[in-house]
């Protein structure tokens, strides 16, 4: 079948071809997996965004206890899927698409003008082993032409006088002359007969040493070959054990733990936690008997004035009125203000019944001695 394929001239192409074909597959191989890392990446994505925008909303579900914890864990769950599915996405691009493109630079020598240095190689091989060959061949070729031009030649002499024997319209002579014709005819188709089964013997003569020239530089590029079928196998393995999430440790103890936290669902939990947070077994506080006990003016010292005051200020700040005073005043006890007429100071609400404001935490009102 080899020698068949291979006695037309140029019928090795195909083969010398495969080298480039092979570089270009590689490309391929390289885009189409970081096409698959982008896919991994924004699976990862989505899967962060997915639990990110659901995440306060399971916190503030109602649901509780262990049915609560179930549903928080799928959000969990898919926060580590989606660092694997990015680390996924970094090992096709980094790990494999790096390793094809080094091995590519390694493998594939390209010449300055365009091709590879080893398709030329063996177009070159293949070339100067058939060179021989096809020039036996059109030598071949040449020679049964001629044996089939003359065997047509006899063939019609031999009509011819076939036709003449028995024929009284054609004279004795002419007929010899025909027969004289056929003979000369048969003649030369054995003489080309016999060049043409010599060059044929030539041929088959060389065939072996054409073949064992050719096989030996189909052998380096089918070797070639299958240095590249066997790189591309690992690489696809490799691949395949970043892709298959199946096997990944990582990605089994994700789904274990959720698996768990679903199974360890209880409702007699759940129930019992309700009940004791809401229901009957909550602690309640039953109404009891009370004495009165009179209110007590309460002042505060010094100290606690001053650690108070950060009260005071804040309440500034919050809001007040401001106000005028209309004439002087000395203030007559120890937490009144003294001031004088036309002074402006704030009015931070209205003293309760007993003339206090805030609790006692802040300044007496002074609304009969200053207007707004």
């Amino acid at each position: 079948m080899f020698c068949l394929s291979v006695s037309q001239t140029g019928n090795y192409h195909r083969t010398v071809k495969r080298t480039e074909d092979a570089f270009q597959a590689c490309n391929d191989i390289v885009a189409c997996f970081q096409e698959r890392a982008r896919v991994e990446r924004q699976y990862a994505q989505q899967l962060s965004e997915w639990s990110t925008k659901w995440k306060p909303l399971v916190d503030a579900s109602p649901l509780y206890g262990s049915l609560l914890r179930a549903w928080q864990c799928f959000l969990s769950s898919a926060d580590r899927l989606s660092s694997l599915h990015s680390s996924i996405c970094r090992a096709l691009v980094s790990e494999d698409g790096d390793r094809m493109r080094t091995w590519q630079k390694e493998t594939f020598r390209k010449k300055i003008f365009g091709g590879f240095k080893e398709s030329q190689d063996f177009e070159t091989g293949f070339s100067r082993a058939q060179k021989p060959w096809a020039k036996r061949l059109k030598k071949l070729e040449k020679a049964k032409s001629a044996f089939h031009k003359a065997c047509r030649k006899e063939h019609m002499a031999r009509e011819r006088e076939a036709h003449a024997q028995g024929n009284p319209d054609i004279a004795i002579e002419k007929q010899r002359k025909i027969q004289e014709e056929t003979e000369l005819a048969h003649q030369e188709t054995e003489k080309v007969r016999a060049r043409y089964e010599k060059i044929l013997e030539e041929v088959t003569r060389y065939a072996p040493r054409y073949m064992e020239e050719m096989e030996s530089i189909f052998d380096q590029s089918q070797e070639e070959e299958r240095k590249r079928i066997s790189f591309l196998k690992q690489a696809f393995l490799s691949i395949h054990r970043h892709l298959d999430v199946t096997n990944n440790e990582s990605v089994k103890a994700v789904y274990n733990e959720l698996h768990n936290t679903l199974m360890s669902i209880s409702e007699q939990e759940d129930l019992r936690w309700w009940k004791n947070t809401y229901g009957p077994g909550m602690p309640t506080d039953w109404p009891q008997f009370q004495e009165w006990t009179p209110d007590k003016k309460h002042k505060k010292g010094k100290k606690e004035v001053e650690q108070k005051a950060v009260v005071m200020e804040r309440s500034v700040m919050i809001g007040g009125v401001r106000v005028r005073a209309l004439y002087d005043y000395v203030g007559q006890e120890t937490d009144e203000l003294s001031f004088k007429a036309g002074e402006e100071f704030l009015k931070i609400e209205d003293e309760d019944d007993q003339g206090w404001c805030r609790d006692g935490y802040v300044i007496f009102s002074y609304k009969f001695h200053a207007r707004c």
